[in-house]
């Protein structure tokens, strides 16, 4: 994966604060080519950094406004079905090995609690999986955010 530089920065945080610009608009902003703006988000694309375009849908978008964080305790041996499994889980919609008491935290959304039971249900009867523990998110406190740490690059172009 590339690593951003501060013009990289820039151009990220002109799309947050400008997601419908053209990449000529972008360019003019930040004083540099359209075609520097375009080579710089393919590369960004092409090499992993920029997620898929429906990575920022709110799943309440869809019809899906709980989520819970269930954490999974699994059998080491089975770990290829464990993940085979749960990939195959639509509500399961990112899923992280993790140290500490569990191996695997995984974001779920779900319609509600009974849809939550569900799921969850669905989950703890793929093979491999042990023991899991879920939590429910309340509120969000802080969303997930790249912006300050942008912001911190972009300053560093000098």
């Amino acid at each position: 994966m590339h690593n951003l530089d501060a013009v990289d920065a820039r151009i990220l945080l002109a799309l947050d604060n400008a997601p419908e610009a053209s990449l000529i608009e972008i360019a003019a902003r930040l004083g540099v080519s359209r075609n520097t703006v375009h080579a710089r988000l393919k590369r960004l694309r092409d090499g992993g950094a920029l997620g898929t375009p429906s990575a920022p849908l709110s799943p309440a978008a869809i019809g899906r406004p709980l989520l819970a964080f269930v954490t999974l305790s699994v059998s080491q041996q089975q770990i290829d079905s464990v993940y085979a499994a749960i990939g195959a889980i639509p509500e399961v919609i990112e899923a992280h090995t993790t140290t500490g008491d569990a191996d695997l935290m995984l974001r779920v959304v779900a319609r509600d609690t009974v849809d939550l039971h569900r799921i969850t249900q669905g989950i703890q009867m793929a093979p491999g999986v042990q023991r899991s523990s879920t939590s429910i998110a309340t509120t969000e406190v802080i969303p997930h955010r790249m912006s300050l740490l942008l912001h911190r690059l972009a300053e560093n172009d000098s």
